[in-house]
């Protein structure tokens, strides 16, 4: 999902290293940062493979700074990997959120709305965090209330996702 990050926010035009750290910053959130050990060695290995050009520019002080830039066959990679998502890019919220921020990118909304229909499909599964047996547990069915509030919380999120979806679709 890093990868698809860095080519998402490029897509948009150049970008430093740091901005594209701030950008990515801000949309994975504080519960996952990003390291400056991840970041450049994907940005490393998306250069190395033809996606990213990088060139460098003088900087404010005496460091020279790196501009990096989408290529041509880094934007058909960004737009396959959108185009055909994983089942766990669909299932994590969290990777999905990646995709869902640079969907926009697909220009066919056949495409666009291809992946947002295996979301939906993921969300009517009956799914949660507990289990008595292979039959997933509701909110009504734990005493403990931090569970409770887990599912209550999953569940409100959900349907909202789901209404989302539904309009969306539409």
């Amino acid at each position: 999902m890093l990868e698809l990050a860095i080519l998402g926010f490029l897509a948009d035009g150049p970008l430093h290293g740091y901005q594209l750290r701030r950008r990515i910053a801000h949309l994975s959130g504080h519960s996952r940062p990003v390291s400056d050990g991840s970041l450049y060695p994907a940005i490393n290995r998306l250069v190395n493979a033809g996606l990213l050009d990088r060139r460098t520019e003088p900087g404010v002080s005496a460091a020279q700074r790196h501009t990096l830039s989408l290529t041509a066959v880094g934007r058909t990679e960004l737009l396959r990997r959108l185009r055909e998502p994983d089942t766990l890019d669909i299932s994590d919220s969290t990777r999905y959120f990646t995709i869902l921020a640079f969907l926009s990118q697909l220009p066919d909304a056949a495409d666009q709305h291809a992946v947002l229909r295996r979301r939906l499909e993921f969300l009517e599964q009956p799914a949660s965090f507990f289990h008595d047996g292979d039959r997933p547990l509701g909110a009504d069915d734990t005493d403990d209330p931090y569970r409770r509030g887990m599912l209550v919380i999953a569940r409100a999120t959900s349907r909202a996702e789901r209404s989302w979806l539904r309009e969306t679709l539409a």
